[in-house]
């Protein structure tokens, strides 16, 4: 058979689309660039298997547990086409260039590609940190072939969270509730976030005192405070542990007494300067960003998400304005180096560029260094003006960020002195008279920015009650000066829980512990947000209880797969399956099946014994009441049994709901026995039903109030009536189980209580929808209340009519009349917003919240976004609207594409 005449043709592909033109670009003819659009083949679910496959050992996992953990792999439902296309492009190619991202995921797509595809011809695989002109020339220089190792870790990645998930999954849905879900990193990031509510939710906090005073000398004033009592230091906030208890043994702890009459002692004392000590102050410039430090310098500075700042970053990168945004490195290309000092020698000044570059190293757990840091593209870097007409406002602000920190990486030390002034008196009247009291003032004077011109990183919120020193320029004073002391005041302070994690800060200690990879960090916080583990409360992150009852069960049952020091070991194997030091499969065979003394997972769930669900689903809170993690949410229970004071009888435990934005750490035992007491009354019975009997009650949903009717079980001589149906044979078929009726049920007009509503009124809510009657050409109108209000309708045509309380009382000539005239769209009277938050920091306009088709939306005019199922109306702040809108942008315009029908192919005539 000949060979294949050679075209010339040169198959690129990448992952995206939006990298394509620009790389098609930049390598110039005879080269054509596609897309794969991410990957192409993945594990199906079990259900999706062939028939022949789902009661062997694939069956379980899409995996062959028993044959090496070999992944059934299917090409994607909405891949095939692509797929088909790529083929095609790759019959008329005389070589193949596998371009897709230089990390582990980019890897596991081109070895994918290279089995889907098979190619005969030549196949190299390509990477470039940046998408510039030298970065694909220089690719091009330094190609290779696809790295089996970083495979088989990618790989093994995959089959472990297939393992983990449903293994796991299935013990939450029976035990705690349908549709959770386990995950090895995410169920552990959700217990650090539950773990620092326990802390909160323990914390006592303590009051201490202390004085501040001002006081003046002849160059100047300034503030102090003070710092010893009679030669013992004065207790802070840092003294105090978590329980209340002091721990600093020699600390003076002043309580209001002591520090009031003290205040009062030094009023006309006389004040002189005991020592003054000056140390010189350097600070050296962060180092540029991985993708951990700028998913949480972009959540300090910018107020973006994890997952917002990725999507932006995404696009920057795409573009050629950033190099590869998923990185664990902090180090800097030569070329970048002296970019980055060229241009701070430029703008600032060649004195503020040290004589020799920085280098980085990464200190992060499981560190990788196979790519660069976070930077401007290119050889030599924008300027934010130049770019700033190319870029959106979010795209602007984080290019800019980036361009910031690399520069000023390659600065010089921030340079100045810290001067610290202690000064004294003695009390000398009242309750405290005779006792000594040391003051401390500190201030850093900066005499070089340095690096600081540039940049200057942000901090999360931490505890302890030091103000900051820096730019605080103390008098010049010598020892022994008399100091006039004025302002003296007795302050009081109460210890504050642990601080809450941000998205910032719970990514820093997540970096810190070595859990996951940085890059994905944004994906596992988001979707433990989208979970319902995790909720916002501004920037907090803050569990529901139904995350404390899935983290208790992990705890109880699956302790180490939600241990923090085992969750990063086993990043740390996965590092050396990467490394080529350990090979998937036996690792695979290890965590699953176990060996020796160290039990697998199958052995774990298959001896998980008797869990006892309403256990887990408890937390006790104060004495006789329980909160319970319920179907519907959760509520608190009295375990004190209620008596009806009637009948002396023993009914049901009372019970009350949890607000949806009461935080658990905010649910003292105060607060549960106050909304136990003022808790509405679940059920009211209102009276039977005269037509049928049925007792009709009105309940507190959690959807709101409503009314229903009883309807009572069947008796044992109504089953025994039932007809009974007969086999073709003769012989009686066994009784079917009854069918439940399903009970008539109303929600209360927005006018109406539980507590007032009458039966009459229940009726008539029951009895909806309304018939009025019929039109001339007989079709029936009918009036009843939907979600967005009362309306009347007649066939799939609906017209709202004006309040509630019109439903009873409309006729059919009233509804006739609205029908004759022309459906107005939009023309209804302006609905108020459910909610405003002034104007959006990028737009500049203002923020509403309206209620829409489908659900609550938040929008500014100009971009919309539906309100997150997670988020009440009651919780939605104005960070997290903001977030919202923000993301919302991030991903840009929804691409709308239209279908061009082909004409089809003409037949070839076959040559006779």
């Amino acid at each position: 058979m000949p060979s294949k005449a050679k075209t010339g043709k040169k198959l690129v592909i990448v992952e995206s689309p939006a990298k394509s033109k620009t790389i098609a670009k930049y390598l110039g003819e005879g080269f054509i660039v596609e897309a794969s659009i991410g990957h192409i083949r993945d594990l199906p679910q079990p259900s999706e298997l062939p028939a022949e496959l789902k009661k062997t050992s694939v069956g379980k996992f899409a995996v062959d547990v028993e044959n090496g953990f070999k992944p059934y792999y299917v090409v994607s439902p909405d891949k095939k086409k692509k797929v088909a296309e790529l083929k095609a492009q790759l019959k008329d190619a005389d070589a193949l260039y596998l371009a897709t991202d230089g990390d582990r995921e980019g890897e596991a797509i081109a070895w994918h590609l290279l089995e889907v595809l098979k190619p005969k011809v030549p196949v190299y695989r390509m990477t470039f940190g940046e998408i510039t002109k030298e970065a694909i020339h220089r690719a091009m220089d330094n190609l290779r072939d696809v790295d089996a190792a970083l495979v088989d870790a990618q790989e093994t990645r995959r089959i472990l969270d297939r393992l983990y998930g449903y293994e796991i999954s299935p013990v939450l849905w029976r035990k705690v509730a349908r549709g959770l879900s386990a995950g090895r990193v995410q169920s552990v990031v959700t217990r650090m976030v539950v773990d620092r509510e326990r802390e909160r939710m323990a914390f006592k906090s303590a009051s201490y005192w202390d004085l501040t005073g001002q006081f003046g000398a002849d160059s100047g004033s300034f503030k102090a405070k003070l710092a010893a009592v009679d030669g013992a230091k004065v207790a802070t906030g840092r003294d105090f542990n978590d329980a209340g208890e002091l721990t600093s043994r020699n600390a003076a702890h002043l309580n209001e007494e002591l520090a009031t009459s003290l205040a009062a002692g030094l009023q006309n004392a006389e004040f002189r300067v005991r020592s003054l000590d000056t140390k010189p102050y350097t600070r050296r410039p962060a180092a540029p960003f991985t993708t951990s430090t700028l998913q949480q310098e972009a959540g300090r500075k910018l107020r973006f998400s994890s997952k917002s700042t990725m999507q932006i970053a995404q696009r920057l990168y795409e573009n050629g304005y950033i190099t590869y945004m998923r990185t664990d490195s902090s180090a800097l290309s030569d070329e970048a180096v002296t970019a980055a000092r060229r241009q701070a020698s430029e703008l600032y000044g060649p004195e503020y560029i040290p004589q020799s570059p920085r280098v980085y190293t990464s200190k992060a757990a499981n560190a990788q260094e196979a790519h660069e840091a976070i930077r401007p593209a290119g050889d030599s870097f924008r300027t934010p003006a130049q770019v700033a007409k190319q870029l959106s406002g979010d795209e602007f602000r984080l290019y800019e960020l980036i361009w910031k920190r690399t520069v000023a990486s390659q600065m010089g030390d921030a340079k100045g002195s810290t001067a610290t002034i202690r000064l004294g008196a003695v009390a000398v009247s009242g309750a405290a008279e005779g006792r000594d009291a040391e003051f401390s003032a500190s201030g850093t004077v900066i005499t070089f920015p340095g690096f600081l011109a540039a940049y200057e990183e942000g901090k999360d919120e931490s505890r302890g009650d030091d103000e900051s020193e820096e730019a605080r320029r103390l008098p010049n004073v010598a020892k022994g000066d008399a100091l006039t002391a004025s302002e003296i005041l007795a302050v009081g302070h109460e210890t504050s829980p642990p601080p809450r994690f941000t998205e910032a800060s719970l990514t820093a200690e997540l970096e810190k512990k070595g859990i996951g990879r940085p890059s994905t960090y944004a994906s596992t916080i988001s979707t433990i947000q989208d979970r319902g583990y995790v909720r916002k409360q501004g920037s907090a992150l803050v569990p529901s209880w139904i995350a404390f009852s899935v983290i208790r069960l992990l705890e109880q049952h699956f302790h180490d797969y939600v241990d923090y020091e085992f969750t990063a070991d086993m990043e740390g194997d996965l590092d050396k399956i990467a490394n080529g030091q350990a090979v998937g499969a036996a690792w695979l065979k290890h965590f699953y099946y176990g060996e020796d003394a160290d039990p697998g997972l199958l052995s774990i769930v298959n001896n998980l014994g008797e869990i006892d669900a309403r256990e887990i689903n408890s937390v006790p809170i104060a004495e006789g009441i329980t909160l319970r993690v319920g179907k519907f949410g959760p509520y608190l229970e009295s375990s004190v049994p209620t008596v009806d004071p009637k009948t002396g009888e023993v009914v049901e435990s009372a019970r009350a709901n949890v607000p949806e934005d009461l935080a658990p750490d905010e649910l003292t035992a105060a607060k549960a026995i106050e909304l136990m007491e003022t808790a509405a009354p679940e059920e009211r019975v209102l009276g039977a039903d005269p037509h049928t009997g049925h007792t009709v009650v009105a309940k507190n949903g959690r959807y709101g109030a409503y009314v229903t009717e009883v309807i009572p079980e069947m008796t044992e001589e109504q089953l025994a009536n039932q007809p009974v149906e007969y086999y073709k044979n003769g012989k009686p078929k066994p009784p079917k189980k009854p069918v439940k009726a399903k009970p008539r049920t109303g929600s209360l007009f927005a006018s109406m209580t539980v507590d007032t509503i009458t039966l009459d009124e229940a009726l008539q809510l029951m009895s909806l929808p309304r018939v009025l009657g019929q039109d001339a050409e007989g079709n029936p109108i009918t009036v009843q209340n939907g979600r967005f209000g009362p309306y009347l309708k007649k066939g799939t045509d609906s017209r709202s009519i004006g309040s509630e309380e019109e439903i009873f009382t409309i006729t059919l000539e009233q509804a006739l009349e609205i029908y004759s005239q022309p459906k107005q769209r939009g023309a209804r009277a302006a609905v108020p917003p459910l909610a405003e938050f002034g104007p959006d920091p990028v737009s500049e306009k203002n923020i509403v919240v309206k209620e829409g088709r489908f659900g609550p939306y938040i929008t500014d005019g100009v971009t919309n976004i539906t309100v997150p199922r997670s988020t009440s109306l009651e919780e939605l702040t104005r960070e997290r609207a903001v977030e919202l809108l923000a993301e919302k942008r991030a991903k840009g315009p929804v691409k709308r594409t239209t279908t061009t029908r082909k004409a089809p192919a003409k037949k070839a005539t076959a040559k006779k």
